[in-house]
């Protein structure tokens, strides 16, 4: 996902979520970079997040297939979010980054159900201090 010009990667186990809080962001003004899976590439210190060319610009939506969407290319990587269940979440938790092809990046963990979950997205991406709508 990307919220401005902060890339969001969703992580989670097949049917906790990911679509579902990716469309309610969407719904708020984000973009899709990729569903299912992306390439990861490093590019000037940074990782970058892109669609591969066979899914490009499509998401599967539980109930209505595999539907186009309006798509950004490629992202930098800003946030890395975890799904878990609410009660496995800590209240303030210890990690807040995490090492990604060494790199590192700010995590955090949400319940897809709260409905809350993507609020608590944007304000994480807002307080990287970078550009987002």
């Amino acid at each position: 996902m990307s919220i401005g010009q902060t890339g969001v990667l969703i992580r989670g186990a097949s049917g906790a979520g990911k679509s579902d809080l990716a469309l309610r962001l969407i719904d708020r003004g984000a973009m899709l970079v990729s569903d299912d899976y992306c390439d990861v590439a490093v590019e000037n210190g940074q990782l970058v997040l892109s669609a591969p060319a066979t899914i490009a610009g499509q998401m599967e939506v539980r109930g209505l297939g595999i539907v186009p969407v309006a798509h950004r290319p490629s992202v930098r990587l800003g946030l890395i979010v975890d799904l878990a269940h609410g009660a496995a979440i800590a209240r303030l938790p210890e990690k807040t980054t995490e090492d990604l092809q060494g790199i590192n990046v700010r995590w955090m963990s949400v319940d897809p159900t709260h409905a809350s979950a993507d609020a608590k997205i944007r304000l994480a991406v807002a307080a990287l201090g970078q550009p987002h709508e």
